[in-house]
């Protein structure tokens, strides 16, 4: 299917998955392009952002936001650039951060958009680092984690764009900073780009074995992410007073039924209580959209100076987005996964 200037490509959700999403879950359509109204902006995605998160809203059950309805445009944020404008404060060619799902155009009054000049260095890293990954393993391990020197902090899913941060602030923060990711290649990069003190493979047959040995001096944060196996291994090493923000549970996201096994549920209330520890979870905008601005400052500030390495993967082609989004939860992405949907103007 192509693309001309009076049409208007779209994934919406054709139904809703049991388990792991498949291709026939998505429906690629064309319609007419959208036409800005007066004090409008149309707006031409450049980057959509795909994220684990997309998965929940698929699926029809009560969250922290609505679920996407059927036939409806699939959710997501986008870097996109003011094609035509009848709002005289965003003129044409100005980047924006904005949140108009999995298609070519849309159209926005200005509210809620975030203009990003009309020149920005890197775009599309308001969709990672400088967006809702970075300032999500920012507010979740600075004010949930309060890490300190010394202390050891083990993150999951290391070289993901939340994990690769976390990490890379704790070792700011003095940390000594273990990760977790799947694979010898995503192992190294943490080691060697990231800077970790170590990273194992959870797809190691000793896993557990190998990440108890690293963490020889317990676990005084854990950045949660994952959930499933990971978090087995790491509950009998969490230290007295250790902090664990939560921020998504990945593994869990195609489950159809609680796993086999026994209820391991009381085991760790009973780990919460007396080893006084804390578990929060939370949504980044909802609850800390009043402290972007000093995420943003220090983030831009450590980027500038070389303190922070960011990894995109970028997928070209919007026809593509079906799947790298089922990639993604299999964790096949390496560093942020970005769809180029369009040229800049």
């Amino acid at each position: 299917m192509t693309n001309s200037t009076t049409e208007n490509r779209r994934f919406v959700l054709a139904s809703r998955p049991h388990g792991v999403p498949t291709a026939e879950n998505f429906r690629l359509e064309s319609v007419a392009k959208p036409v800005p109204q007066s004090g409008e902006v149309l707006l031409r995605s450049v980057y959509l952002s795909l994220d684990p998160y997309m998965r929940g809203r698929m699926n029809d059950a009560k969250s922290y936001a609505a679920p996407v309805a059927l036939d409806d445009v699939m959710v997501g944020a986008t870097v996109c650039q003011v094609e035509e404008s009848n709002n005289a404060d965003f003129p044409v060619g100005e980047w924006v951060l904005a949140y108009t799902g999995w298609q070519d155009y849309g159209v926005s009054n200005g509210e809620g958009l975030i203009k990003l000049g009309s020149q920005p260095q890197a775009p599309s890293y308001a969709l990672g680092i400088m967006g809702m990954p970075g300032f999500t393993a920012y507010m979740g391990l600075l004010d949930i984690g309060q890490p300190i020197e010394g202390d050891t902090l083990v993150v999951a899913a290391a070289t993901g764009p939340v994990g690769a941060t976390v990490g890379q602030i704790g070792k700011l923060k003095g940390c000594r900073v273990v990760g977790i990711a799947g694979g010898e290649e995503k192992c190294r990069h943490a080691v060697e780009v990231l800077g970790f003190d170590i990273c194992i493979d959870h797809k190691a047959d000793d896993f557990a074995l190998q990440l108890a040995a690293a963490c020889d001096k317990g676990i005084d944060v854990y950045f949660e992410n994952v959930g499933g196996k990971v978090f087995d291994a790491v509950i009998p090493l969490l230290n007295t007073g250790a902090r664990i923000p939560l921020c998504g549970l990945i593994s869990q996201y195609n489950a159809t039924s609680l796993p086999e096994g026994p209820d391991r549920l009381s085991m760790l209330m009973g780990t919460l209580l007396v080893k006084r520890i804390k578990m929060q979870g939370f949504i980044i905008f909802d609850d800390y959209a009043h402290r972007y601005g000093e995420f943003a400052q220090d983030m831009s500030a450590w980027l500038a100076e070389g303190k922070i390495q960011y990894r995109e993967h970028i997928v070209e082609g919007f026809e593509n987005t079906t799947e790298a989004f089922i990639g993604l939860l299999e964790g096949k992405n390496f560093g942020k996964l970005v769809i180029k949907v369009s040229e800049p103007l």
